[in-house]
C-alpha cells in the first residue's frame, strides 16, 4: 500500500534565479519531501486594466465613437449598492 497523500494548491513567483517564492506559508510543521507540479499562466491572462487600455486606443473599437453607438445614459437601468 502507498503512503497517504494530500494535496495542497497555493500561488507563487519564479523569480530571476528560477527559485519559487510562494505568496503563503505551507500549512506544513514538519520538514517532509513533497511532489511539486507547476502551472504556468498563460500571457493571455490579461488584466481588466490592460483590457481598458486596449479598447480605449485599439483602432478596432473606433466604432464606439460613433454617437449612433452611444445608446445609453444616466436614466437608464438602476443604481447597484455594494452591501460589504
Amino acid at each position: 500500500m502507498g503512503a497517504a497523500k494530500k494535496t495542497v494548491e497555493v500561488t507563487g513567483t519564479i523569480d530571476a534565479q528560477r527559485r519559487l517564492i510562494l505568496d503563503e506559508p505551507l500549512p506544513v510543521r514538519v520538514p517532509t519531501r513533497v511532489r511539486v507540479t507547476i502551472t504556468l499562466l498563460e500571457e493571455a491572462d490579461i488584466k481588466e486594466k490592460e483590457w481598458l487600455l486596449a479598447g480605449a486606443v485599439d483602432p478596432a473599437f473606433d466604432f464606439l465613437k460613433d454617437p449612433e453607438e452611444d445608446v445609453y445614459t444616466l436614466a437608464d437601468g438602476q443604481p447597484f449598492h455594494d452591501q460589504r
